[in-house]
């Protein structure tokens, strides 16, 4: 009975894919430059495809044109923008600190302002802070990385019809049967967590560019800080939309007191509504419809083990699992 449990598929399966993840956890000082590099991989990949069926031009000069032209765009903009941007950053910061120090007319809110007061807010705001202070101190690294991880992915698409046929060759070695196993992972990993992750993405920049759009209409200053808060925020499933919703209320009531929150909130809950009922169909599987609990726990639980990518990259590798152990939602079979 032992026996017939050690030599079947399902146990080599499990015994893989417990070696891969201790694999990953003893590389986790690497695994920035790992999931950079799957992300912009897959992502560019994705693109000089799109591009292939429109503009039918040699594979290797369309990535090569791909990546000078969004590391140019890249560029430009961090050049152009960037101390605009911080500086928008920096002044958004000192108007939610003046709100929480200020006392108000509304009763609520110096209550609420109050009641913010007693869980020593200061105290989160000095971690966040220090926080900020860390990642700029290390902004040579992460910069070090990103530039690592770009030209990685650049090399593995120059080559990679002939990085597929030299992996082949692995099929008919004495490793062909562990071969085999890994890549079954590694097709679920690129059509589950590669998918969603785009889908975050696109989802994200449409949420970011008809939010700004909305703030534009209702005249709220530094756009360009608020408008990156509302991408980033919005790479987080569901919880990213309630996150940026709390700055974006404060800074409506300041600038135009309770009517201006109204509308802000009609906003966001039609931009959240096109999310729901017309992105998320369209881009997400049904393995990631997930229910809000199972979401909320998921980016919990990510956050505190993997930190700030916990919280982008949690969703995804919860539907990798979900693939991998044929969890389907039945009524959309």
């Amino acid at each position: 009975m032992i026996n017939k449990l050690i030599q079947s598929s399902a146990f080599k399966r499990i015994l893989i894919f417990v070696f891969i993840a201790i694999v990953l956890y003893a590389m986790r000082s690497m695994i920035n430059l790992i999931l950079l590099t799957f992300i912009f991989t897959f992502l560019m990949d994705r693109l000089v495809q799109f591009i292939e069926r429109k503009i039918p031009l040699n594979r290797k000069l369309l990535v090569v044109i791909s990546y000078a032209s969004i590391v140019g765009l890249l560029s430009y903009g961090l050049v152009m923008y960037l101390p605009m941007i911080a500086n928008e950053i920096t002044t958004l910061i000192k108007q939610l600190t003046a709100f929480y120090t200020s006392k108000h007319d509304n009763v609520v809110l110096n209550y609420l302002v109050e009641r913010i007061e007693k869980i020593n807010i200061t105290n989160y705001l000095e971690q966040g802070v220090a926080y900020l202070l860390k990642s700029f101190s290390g902004i040579s690294k992460v910069g070090l990385e990103i530039l690592m991880a770009l030209l990685l992915s650049l090399f593995f698409l120059l080559e990679k019809p002939r990085l597929v046929e030299f992996t082949k060759k692995f099929k008919t070695s004495k490793v062909a049967s562990i071969y085999e196993e890994i890549e079954f992972f590694a097709h679920k990993f690129v059509r589950t967590f590669g998918k969603v992750i785009e889908a975050q993405l696109i989802i994200a920049l449409v949420n970011c560019i008809l939010t700004t759009i909305s703030l534009w209409i209702l005249d709220f200053p530094q756009l360009g800080g608020l408008s990156i808060m509302v991408f980033i925020l919005g790479l987080i499933p569901v919880a990213g939309v309630i996150i940026s919703l709390i700055p974006l209320v404060i800074i409506a009531y300041s600038i135009g007191g309770i009517m201006t929150v109204l509308y802000i909130a009609i906003a966001i809950a039609i931009i959240h509504g096109i999310e729901a009922y017309i992105l998320n169909p369209n881009l997400m599987s049904s393995k990631t419809n997930l229910p809000v609990f199972y979401t909320f726990i998921v980016l919990i639980f990510s956050e505190h083990f993997f930190g700030v990518w916990g919280l982008i990259v949690g969703i995804p590798v919860f539907v990798f699992l979900l693939d991998i152990l044929d969890v389907t939602d039945n009524e959309k079979v």
